[in-house]
């Protein structure tokens, strides 16, 4: 299992037996009678030097702390002193909280923070710590691809795929290979895809000095001339033009639920009725099936939520490649104009399908696709006209949804972050600025009133996804300080990166392998471990669920004894194995925005780092 760093100073253990969904543990919880020790939880890849640097001590109720020590860990010398500040109280399975704030402290080095009742692990400052994180998690990426393989160095799916719900007959033969696999099964979805397609084009774009090049196109080793993160993209950017083969066709799926009868390595489906060819579902914009024993049939209203997606790869694309690939460019740029054609003449969403089961990506806004379209056609045209379009999508949905919601269907809100808001406001000023401006930061403030209350500044609802959630939202803040150079938000900010990895109750990373020597996913809900034995190194596991959600899930059996169960609870639950598909699920799109993410982080490293100047040798 995990490599567990885990350090306890001795204390009288309580046991939480009374409580509520505020962060207590009712009585009848299966959770009850759990021993909660004193920890001390940190980032466990480090923080930047001029960065928020805060832990979060957690422990038993009615033990109180008055001061931390930050310690070098090279010779044991106290190297600062800190108040713990006010008591945040009860949080998940900790009766008592406080938030440890060495911001003030910039000298780089290794170190741990003590108290009178836990030390953390050690970790770093430095304006390195993040380097290269993001190519890291790129390898995640290469392991999802579809077709050729370059990680098992081998092609499957080869067969993709016939028609559904189109203007052609049902089963017409098509080319749809390629793309990547969702998450552990292997389902394709237009709209994860070209989400992760514009995260990973949008990384390049805003952070090209953190990106390296180690791979060929192919994915397989090998230098060629262009950023891993660029062949990556490509490689995306060509499926979703199948998937777009012509002005008036548009394709949303490849597969569906039949998908889940097991888990295994990826070869050759045969669970579609046409040997091992896959089904690939049209974007008709009229209700397809949610499951046939249910006897229903999905919401969908429209093609605009896929067609925007479409039209803002293709464009951020066009404007990437228009340099050194032109002919590749055009093609990308024609391909946008008719996405965003579609999604105008078919405003509306297109919901996913299934077979087996009534579960599916219940998208339920389409305004925010579309608008991140038109603020990337302004900014490969400047006409007026689609800046005029995004700024009216914008008005239609100020706020993305779930922000300050504490539940919601499976991606119903999807993406998590609206980068529509962002990029028309950085391409205008004056009125129009502030207003989309103001969109952020009125989402912002919906989380941060609900952060403020605990000694994380949680305030991202544990629905499924909530890595994905967690993500989306730093950067949203991160986007709202670029624009408006104030840094109310850097906290919070912060707050969701270090949750990620490892400030959390748990004490570990969501990302696989990373850091290399810290707490982090060993036995994800993946074949490629499960029976594979491979790492799946920097994928993003789904994330916490709240107690109420893991409760009502079926066939959730842990394979082994939960190293973290002193640290669950009724608020939330997280766990490292195989058997819990709802909270340690690696997803290919939330590990694209997180590339998107770290690259922010390791190139704010960089840019403190040229700024400091060197002392005289």
């Amino acid at each position: 299992m995990k490599r567990i760093t885990l350090f306890l100073i001795s204390i009288p253990l309580i046991y939480i037996t009374s409580g509520s969904r505020s962060g207590n543990i009712p009585a009848s919880s299966a959770f009850s009678l759990r021993a909660v020790p004193a920890v001390v939880r940190i980032n466990q890849i480090g923080y930047l030097p001029a960065g928020i640097k805060v832990a979060v001590w957690g422990g038993p109720g009615g033990v109180k702390e008055k001061e931390f020590r930050l310690i070098d860990a090279s010779n044991g010398k106290t190297v600062y002193t800190g108040k713990v500040g006010k008591s945040f109280g009860a949080y998940g399975p900790f009766g008592e909280s406080y938030r440890l704030d060495f911001s003030a402290f910039r000298t780089p080095g290794t170190y741990f923070i003590e108290t009178a009742t836990a030390k953390s692990p050690s970790f770093r400052i430095g304006n390195d710590v993040y380097k290269g994180a993001a190519d890291f998690c790129l390898r995640y990426l290469r392991q999802q691809r579809c077709g050729f393989n370059p990680f098992l160095k081998d092609s499957c799916h080869t067969f993709d795929g016939y028609t559904l719900y189109g203007p052609m007959p049902d089963s017409t033969r098509m080319n749809a290979i390629g793309g990547w696999h969702d998450a552990s099964d292997y389902l394709q979805y237009s709209t994860t895809s070209a989400n992760t397609v514009y995260h990973l084009l949008a990384a390049y774009r805003d952070f090209p000095a953190v990106f390296g090049d180690q791979h060929a196109a192919s994915g397989l080793s090998g230098a060629n001339n262009t950023p891993d993160v660029v062949d990556e993209a490509r490689w995306g950017l060509d499926w979703l033009m199948r998937m777009h083969p012509q002005s008036d066709w548009l394709f949303n799926q490849i597969a569906d639920d039949r998908d889940h009868r097991g888990m295994r390595l990826p070869k050759l489906d045969s669970f579609y009725g046409r040997g091992y060819e896959r089904p690939v579902y049209f974007c008709s914009g009229e209700p397809q099936v949610q499951g046939v024993k249910h006897k229903k049939m999905n919401r969908s209203t429209g093609v605009a939520s896929t067609a925007g997606k479409f039209a803002s790869a293709f464009a951020l694309g066009h404007t990437l490649f228009r340099k050194t690939d032109a002919a590749y460019a055009d093609s990308l740029l024609r391909k946008a104009h008719s996405a965003y054609r579609l999604g105008v003449e078919k405003p509306g969403v297109q919901q996913t399908a299934s077979v087996m089961s009534p579960y599916i990506y219940a998208e339920d806004n389409w305004t925010d696709d579309m608008e991140l379209a038109a603020a990337e056609l302004y900014g490969v045209s400047r006409d007026m006209k689609f800046f005029r379009d995004g700024r009216q999508y914008a008005a239609m949905e100020p706020v993305t949804p779930w922000l300050g919601k504490d539940t919601a269907n499976h991606y119903q809100w999807y993406p998590f972050v609206n980068p529509g808001h962002f990029e028309l406001a950085k391409r205008t000023s004056g009125d129009a600025r502030k207003e989309l401006t103001q969109y952020l930061a009125d989402g912002i403030e919906k989380v941060k009133r609900k952060a403020e209350k605990n000694a994380f500044y949680r305030g991202v609802p544990f629905i499924w996804c909530s890595n994905n959630l967690t993500t989306a939202f730093a950067i949203q803040c991160y986007w709202y300080g670029q624009l408006t150079a104030n840094r109310q938000y850097a906290e919070l900010a912060q707050a969701n990166v270090d949750w990620l990895f490892g400030c959390n109750p748990w004490g570990t990373s969501m990302v696989y392998g990373l850091p290399a020597n810290g707490d982090t996913p060993v036995d994800p809900h993946s074949a490629f471990t499960h029976i594979g034995k491979y790492p799946i190194d920097g994928g993003l596991v789904d994330g916490p669920v709240y107690g109420t959600i893991y409760g009502n899930l079926i066939g959730i059996r842990l394979a082994e004894e939960d190293e973290y169960a002193a640290f669950q609870s009724s608020l939330v639950v997280y766990h490292d194995d195989y058997g819990d598909y709802s909270t340690n699920e690696p997803t290919m799109d939330g590990t694209a925005v997180l590339i998107y993410l770290l690259a922010l982080k390791e190139n704010e490293g960089l840019t403190t780092e040229k700024a400091t100047p060197r002392p005289a040798r």
